[in-house]
């Protein structure tokens, strides 16, 4: 199993050593369940001749014994290869992990080789610089050209208020307009009345002068 220890002998990998204890694991399991068996036998041989016949007894008790150490003996050596197996196993884990991880880092490192820090700063600088620039060219294709530039916001504003101010001109027209057409009209000449009135006064006070000169 673990060679005959000379140096030019080739060490077995980890997938042979475990394969190796785990068919000694089964061989001595085999070996354990036939010793669990005589011991058993063993047990009710001493059990039948226990009255009858006691050296056949004892005999059987003593061959019981014997098995029990030995069931002993491989349950302990059974445990001394499953820990060796479960660390071989853990070992062989290990070693494919790094051995992928080490794969993955001369994939990286390869990758990088021809990549520096500093040129990929450099790389990342300029693309922010040509972003901005195409951003203000794409605003200034926005913005309209000779489309209302030369105009006078102020000089619009006070157009716009003239404007406003006719319409509301208009609509106070509207609004007084028909109220005025039922106004009554004012009169030309004096009324009649008036000019009696006024004669009958002129005609009073001539008769009172007259009165006072005579």
């Amino acid at each position: 199993m673990f060679g005959s220890g000379k140096k030019g002998d080739k060490a077995p990998t980890p997938q042979e050593a475990i394969q190796r204890l785990r068919e000694t694991e089964e061989m001595l399991q085999k070996k354990a369940d036939f010793l669990e068996k005589k011991v058993e036998q063993e047990l009710t041989t001493a059990r039948k001749n226990g009255t009858k016949n006691k050296r056949v007894a004892l005999a059987a008790l003593k061959r019981k014994k014997r098995y029990e150490k030995q069931l002993q003996q491989i349950d302990g050596t059974l445990s001394t290869i499953e820990f060796q197996r479960e660390a071989l196993e853990n070992a062989s884990t290990n070693t494919e992990v790094l051995k992928v991880m080490g794969d993955s880092a001369k994939a990286l490192k390869q990758a990088h080789k021809n990549m520096d820090v500093d040129q990929v700063h450099d790389m990342m600088d300029d693309i922010a610089e040509q972003q901005e620039v195409a951003n203000k060219i794409s605003e200034a294709i926005s913005n309209p050209i000779g489309f209302g530039q030369d105009m006078d916001e102020d000089e619009l504003m006070a157009e716009l208020e003239e404007l406003e101010q006719e319409q509301l001109d208009e609509a106070l027209l509207e609004v007084s307009g028909p109220a005025t057409d039922n106004l009554p009209s004012v009169p030309v000449s004096e009324p009649a009345t008036s000019k009696k009135a006024k004669a009958q006064t002129d005609d009073d006070d001539m008769a009172e002068l007259e009165a006072w000169a005579s």
